[in-house]
């Protein structure tokens, strides 16, 4: 039996070439980058070349690049870093008992979602964007929703789940004209479509590494200068003070080659990704009858086929794909066992029940020819024993 891996969108593989430059970080030089004999600055100094990786992978300065855990952390710190700073230091300002006001959508990820219902129930004001049918928000609506209160909009740049890209550079003008500090998770994003923070005026971004082949639990959160946020993590002041913690070298130094390596070969990854979706597109629609593609069919991610199949379980297709040895996932990887409907795909319009009979194929720096080939030739077998089993029939 093959295996053919195809949830890249939940996680990679880590890249060997990240793995040679992770290995003598654990046994050779395995220094504390606080200490300050010549084993720990050797571990400064790796940690100060990765951080300008990261940095010139995004436009942006070294000292604007915190290093944390992944991108849940640093979408947490960017929406109550930027919530506390106001809440401790602009309340008084306001007057006394003055609602903070911050507007995300309603297919963020729910490390974005969980924290702004965390800081909703905590006194802050949340208006959650709705989206159009191909998952894309209104810009007038934004511009709209904005309040002489408003001290965030957080809006992520690739969808999770059904890989549409938002126009990020038209939100951040709107941002920029009403002095709005703007986030953007984009986990998703980074080494699959070019970023650069300035031209597209971004003033905090969260990133991962294990989305681009790089190891888990390391990723970073990019902080303009000048951008008013207070640290989650509390201690002896570790990346310019705004995230206290003895850094994972090893895992920084990997995510920065992880980020070179995507760096140098993106446009050419683009074209093959977007080259390889779009046949997995075109043959699920093609063969697969009372199929659909969820998300937008030209403002998505290179790598994202998010399909809905209807009369069947996207649970049951996903069992049946694993047992032909390939990995795929039904809605978001991070909410893959509720039993609800995915919150995007009814936020874009999609029925609940075939919301349930959807897939997402995410593609990776691996991924070849041949491993569609083998999802094309399985996926409409498996489609057709199931609807022949499953109790919701066919028009």
């Amino acid at each position: 039996m093959k295996r053919v891996y195809l949830d890249h969108g939940a996680t990679t593989v880590v890249d060997k070439r990240v793995l040679e430059e992770m290995l003598p970080y654990f046994t050779e030089d395995f220094g504390n980058a606080s200490s300050l004999h010549s084993f720990g600055q050797k571990a400064q100094d790796a940690l100060s070349r990765s951080r300008k990786a990261v940095a010139d992978m995004i436009g942006s300065t070294p000292d604007e690049i915190v290093f944390n855990s992944g991108g849940s952390e640093g979408d947490n710190h960017a929406i109550k870093g930027v919530a506390y700073h106001n809440l401790h230091t602009r309340a008084r300002e306001h007057g006394k008992g003055k609602r903070f006001h911050i507007i995300t959508t309603a297919i963020e990820h729910p490390a974005v979602s969980r924290t702004c219902e965390y800081l909703e129930n905590t006194g802050f004001d949340i208006t959650y964007l709705p989206v159009d049918d191909k998952g894309l928000i209104d810009l007038a609506e934004l511009e709209g929703a904005i309040r002489s209160e408003t001290i965030l909009i957080s809006i992520m740049f690739a969808n999770n789940e059904i890989g549409t890209i938002q126009d990020i550079k038209a939100i951040g003008e709107i941002t920029i004209k009403h002095d709005v500090v703007f986030h953007t998770d984009a986990v998703q994003a980074l080494g699959k479509v070019p970023i650069d923070v300035n031209e597209l005026n971004i003033d905090l971004m969260s990133m991962s590494s294990h989305k681009l082949h790089g190891p888990k639990g390391v990723g970073a959160l990019y902080i303009r200068k000048g951008t008013k946020i207070e640290p989650l993590i509390h201690g002896g002041g570790h990346e310019g003070g705004q995230r206290s913690s003895t850094e994972n070298i090893a895992g920084i130094v990997g995510f920065a080659k992880a980020c070179e390596i995507a760096g140098d070969g993106m446009s050419e990854e683009i074209k093959r990704m977007s080259a390889q979706r779009d046949r997995i597109i075109e043959g699920i629609l093609g063969r697969i009858p009372d199929s659909f593609l969820n998300g937008h069919p030209q403002h998505r991610l290179p790598n994202n086929v998010n399909v809905g199949i209807r009369y069947v379980e996207g649970e049951s297709m996903l069992l049946h794909l694993d047992m032909m040895g390939i990995g795929v996932s039904t809605g978001s990887a991070c909410s893959s066992k509720s039993l609800k409907a995915s919150h995007v795909l009814t936020a874009i319009g999609v029925k609940p029940e075939d919301a349930h009979g959807s897939l997402r194929i995410t593609l990776g720096r691996f991924t070849t020819d041949e491993e569609i080939d083998y999802l094309l030739e399985n996926l409409p077998k498996i489609v057709e024993k199931l609807r022949a089993l499953s109790p919701l029939g066919r028009v």
